[in-house]
């Protein structure tokens, strides 16, 4: 089989020079966690292969919304169909290629930096290899486009610094897919959502663990194990940071005292309140409200 070296109809590619990535993005503090070295659309790429036995030196991420493919990353072997995407970790042995039957349709893009390799070790965990599915939504592709159309622009910092804050957005949506459209859709997210929202509607009150787990129809054991795994922090430390949050609000936007706000979100002893507040915040509640309002005169 002969693989297509000339480029594909419709095709669009930017790459942006070394001399700029190495003079601006990756000199510069607020962009080089991750920024974006190539990018690219390819339509019915018949005959696209690649093959880097070394590895790339950027991490690759290809978002396959028509056609079929193939990648092996690693000696392990992935069959690409639409919805599909894959990444590359950077210097890892790789090949991939367009099916000549039915070629894929894909966006990719390349980009570098400590916190992207990050962003890809959590992807791995996710989605526990480097091939998985996403949902088609338009606000994806959308990003992707204001990424490709702002780097037609030109390589200014600001321009730069736009587009790669941009970039991280267009990385959320496939490590975050599932809540682009209605939140946390997967069935433990359901959970989570559900009891967080139970938490939030009784901030009022001294819930135990049983009563939280009951909320949402699950044994203790479960629930908790499955609040660990999605947020990890247990069920009621979890309840207690948004009593926190709360407290916070009150004492900065109202004139109650310590102990009506204790009272509020369902603490009856103040000094309990003032220690579990003091070891969640790092002040204790007069001085968070002080460091606010220091020339306030609310009562204190």
């Amino acid at each position: 089989m002969n693989f297509k070296k000339d480029g594909f109809d419709g095709q669009k590619a930017i790459v942006i020079p070394r001399s700029v990535l190495n003079r601006f993005c990756a000199a510069d503090t607020m962009i080089n966690g991750t920024y974006l070295t190539d990018i690219g659309y390819y339509p019915k790429a018949r005959l696209h292969k690649r093959t880097r036995s070394q590895g790339a030196e950027q991490n690759i991420l290809i978002y396959c919304i028509d056609g079929q493919g193939e990648v092996t990353v690693d000696g392990i072997k992935y069959n690409i169909l639409s919805g599909d995407f894959f990444t590359i970790p950077l210097g890892k042995t790789h090949t991939y290629r367009a099916s000549e039957d039915n070629p894929w349709t894909i966006y990719w893009c390349h980009f570098k930096g400590e916190q992207s390799d990050a962003l890809l070790k959590m992807l791995y965990t996710k989605t526990d290899g480097y091939k998985s599915n996403v949902s088609f939504f338009p606000d994806r592709i959308e990003i992707f486009n204001r990424l490709y159309r702002s780097l037609e622009q030109g390589y200014s910092l600001e321009n730069l610094t736009y587009i790669n804050l941009l970039l991280l957005q267009y990385l959320s949506s496939f490590i975050f897919s599932d809540r682009m459209a209605t939140g946390v859709s997967d069935n433990d997210g359901e959970v989570l959502e559900k009891s967080i929202i139970y938490m939030q509607k009784n901030l009022g009150k001294g819930l135990s663990l049983a009563e939280l787990a009951s909320s949402v129809n699950l044994s203790i054991s479960h629930y908790s194990a499955v609040f660990k795994k999605k947020t990890g922090f247990s069920p009621i430390e979890y309840f207690n940071h948004l009593k926190i949050q709360k407290a916070c609000q009150y004492l900065q936007f109202t004139q109650m005292r310590v102990r009506e706000i204790a009272f509020m979100i369902g603490i009856e002893d103040p000094f309990y309140f003032s220690r579990l507040f003091t070891k969640t915040m790092g002040f204790n509640p007069r001085e968070y409200r002080e460091t606010r309002y220091s020339a306030s005169k609310i009562p204190r």
